[in-house]
């Protein structure tokens, strides 16, 4: 979401502001905030009011902001020097993002000063920019100069504009930038225009918006050139702008809790811009009268926005919560069902062995009753299956701790091998076709086959038949 004003956004606010404001006097000054600032502006039979926040914005506004109910130091001492002052003139500082506001003239004129980049700043200086007050006091090491009261305020360190790149010298950036770097952000610490507006001309001129450095070729340069001096008459055209202003549009999609029904689609405010540029001509968009009123809608629906953007996520991570609680329930039904399927079975392949688990139960208990230990009664049970002794063919693992043997047990009804993968074969299909009607994300079970042997655990302290009706 966008924050906060590029150099295209404050050239084309202070035509606009050009236009209105000028000779209009000052009626008062008020903070909002410690960062936010009114000034009420009046002629005879109307009125205007400017919104000033450090490091943010500028712009008229029609809303009713609420009002300190006492007013910081900063606004009393705009209060004792603009109060009944003329707006004389509205200016950029160089290409800087930063907006002088003269109010009167000559020796008396005072100068408001406003910083829209990095963490921005608020200066009232007298008619030869001296610092009378100022909103936050800092000290510039790169250029030596400080930022506070009876300094003189830098305008001649202001960075002045440049004529575009050459073409060697355009070629040596492209050259030199890192591979997968999009050529946008290459160019942009470079020019003055902003990250939107070049990749908006560079859309024009044929490339993709997001295109990388690797991308460009030796013949592509010279296209490139051309787009930029797109770029540069769009900055021009903002010099006496006098157009619509836009707000773009994002789409958000509100979940329903009734399972049939579709979403309900929400748009958000996501950018402001003097242009509709080419990368949003396929978003939704509002367009308004002057680029004043389309930041002024912005910036007054933005923290409404922010709470029903937050109450929409928290209501997304609850039914998120709320499907997985379900397919979470699902898979355990799932699963209880699966192990009711398994003991069923296992049940009745314990009845279809009757004898041989009744003959391997009698063994182990004859075994442990002559007080054999449980180490030879393993190698007992061996030896016999060497011997290719059917119920000790049976036994897989002695559980003696639990009282418990481990058989293998199948269905002795089964005629040969042959019928058995046969009847398999018929199996599967009926699985998968039941998997393919289903079509669940949570984890399908498969049914377990009668027909193929299977690991029993059977309980020595009761028959084989109430094992089978365990």
């Amino acid at each position: 979401m966008k924050s906060r004003f590029s150099t295209v956004d404050i050239r084309a606010v202070i035509a606009e502001l050009r236009h209105s404001l000028l000779g209009m006097r000052v009626n008062n000054v008020y903070d909002v905030d410690n960062k936010t600032y009114l000034i009420r502006f009046q002629k005879p039979d109307f009125k205007d009011t400017l919104l000033l926040e450090s490091g943010i914005r500028i712009h008229m506004t029609e809303f009713e902001w609420p009002k300190n109910m006492m007013p910081s130091g900063f606004a009393m001492k705009c209060r004792k020097h603009l109060k009944s002052r003329r707006l004389v003139s509205v200016k950029q500082l160089g290409i800087d993002r930063i907006v002088d506001f003269q109010f009167g003239s000559d020796e008396a004129a005072y100068h408001l000063i406003i910083e829209l980049y990095d963490r921005g700043n608020i200066v009232l200086t007298d008619h030869e920019y001296l610092i009378l007050n100022i909103l936050r006091f800092r000290t510039d090491d790169a250029d030596d100069v400080k930022f506070a009261v009876r300094e003189h305020y830098p305008v001649d360190h202001v960075k002045t504009a440049t004529s575009l790149p050459s073409l060697e010298r355009l070629t040596e950036l492209i050259t030199s930038a890192p591979k997968g770097d999009q050529l946008k952000r290459v160019l942009n610490p470079h020019l003055p225009y902003g990250i939107t507006l070049i990749e908006h001309c560079l859309i024009e001129a044929g490339f993709s918006g997001s295109i990388k450095v690797e991308q460009i070729e030796s013949k592509d340069t010279e296209k490139v050139l051309a787009a930029l001096q797109k770029a540069e008459d769009c900055m021009e055209e903002t010099e006496n702008f006098n157009a619509k202003g836009y707000i773009i549009q994002k789409r958000e999609k509100k979940p329903s809790l009734e399972p049939n029904k579709s979403p309900e689609e929400i748009l958000t405010y996501e950018e402001f811009h003097p242009f509709l540029f080419s990368q949003h001509s396929k978003c939704p968009y509002v367009e308004f009268e002057s680029f004043n009123k389309a930041v002024d809608e912005f910036y007054s629906k933005l923290e409404s926005q922010k709470i029903d953007l937050k109450a929409l996520q928290q209501e997304k991570q609850a039914l998120k919560k709320l499907e997985n609680v379900r397919k979470d329930h699902e898979y355990r039904l799932e699963a209880l069902h699966q192990a009711q399927e398994i003991d069923k079975v296992k049940g009745e392949l314990v009845e279809m062995n009757l004898e041989i688990v009744d003959r391997a139960i009698q063994v182990v208990r004859s075994a442990l009753a002559n007080q054999i230990d449980w180490t030879e009664i393993g190698v007992i049970v061996k030896e016999a299956q060497a011997q290719g002794d059917p119920v000790a063919s049976a036994i897989k693992e002695l559980k003696l701790q639990t009282n418990h043997i481990t058989m293998l047990l199948k269905n002795p009804y089964v005629i040969s091998e042959e019928e058995e993968d046969e009847d398999d074969e018929e199996e599967k299909p009926k699985i998968e076709e039941s998997k393919g009607k289903k079509k669940k994300k949570v984890k399908q079970f498969q049914k377990p086959l009668k027909n193929q042997p299977m690991l029993v655990d059977v309980d020595l302290s009761l028959s084989a038949y109430a094992n089978a009706k365990k």
